[in-house]
């Protein structure tokens, strides 16, 4: 009976269940990423994530003990080389599965097993997202945004003081531009023109005072009476 066994047995003996799940782990380690039968993913990463978390301790014991799940010695070595200081900071989740349809002829669900921290694209997609979620935390955010708002309102200032200057330089313009006024408004010699015009006209005058020479005759009338 299968009473109190929850486990997937996947339809095999105890033995040979042990070693397809050895030989999927180290594939895995190995290619870092597989397809399988949905259910054999799911047995997998439960069966290979306590020996990933094993391998942050690189010690003979860990080695020895990740070794006697999976029977493979380039397995052993690349988990503890390569994928254990990926996954050093990774509290857990090492692996994810995908679904990828059904396989054609059983219709078998497959998916895809992989180890996250060696998807780059699903990594780059990421890092903008963990950005994100750091910038909710409310109340360390309000106080880094309580300092930043401090420096500019303090940059504001001086700004401020600067517009009196600014006040200031207007009026002197203002003053400067009636000064131009009266350059311009300076051109009143046009009158003087005017006088010079009717000084012109009084020049006739002169003109009509200049036949006074008509008295020569009568000096000449006068001297001819003494010539004789």
């Amino acid at each position: 009976m299968r009473h109190n066994k929850s486990f997937n047995h996947l339809g095999r003996k105890s033995g040979h269940r042990k070693a397809m799940l050895a030989n999927m782990a180290s594939s895995l380690i190995l290619h870092k990423r597989i397809e399988t039968t949905l259910a054999k993913a799911k047995a997998l990463r439960v069966y290979i994530e306590p020996l990933i978390t094993k391998s942050k301790d690189d010690s003979t014991h860990s080695r020895r003990t990740v070794f006697a799940y999976l029977k493979q010695k380039e397995a052993v070595t690349e988990l503890f080389r390569i994928v254990s200081p990926k996954i050093a900071d990774r509290p857990g989740g090492y692996t994810r599965v995908l679904k990828i349809g059904f396989r054609q002829g059983d219709a078998a669900e497959m998916a895809m097993i992989e180890l996250v921290d060696f998807n780059e694209a699903a990594l780059a997609a990421a890092k903008p997202d963990a950005k994100k979620s750091t910038t909710r935390r409310g109340r360390t955010k309000k106080t880094s945004t309580d300092a930043s708002v401090q420096p500019a309102a303090k940059e504001k200032v001086p700004a401020k003081k600067a517009a009196p200057a600014k006040a200031e330089a207007a009026p002197a313009k203002a003053e400067a531009e009636p000064k131009e006024v009266k350059a311009e408004t300076k051109p009143k010699a046009e009158p003087k023109e005017a006088k010079a015009e009717t000084k012109t006209k009084a020049e006739p005058k002169e003109a009509k005072a200049e036949p006074k020479p008509k008295a020569e005759p009568k000096e000449v009338k006068a001297e001819t009476p003494k010539s004789e």
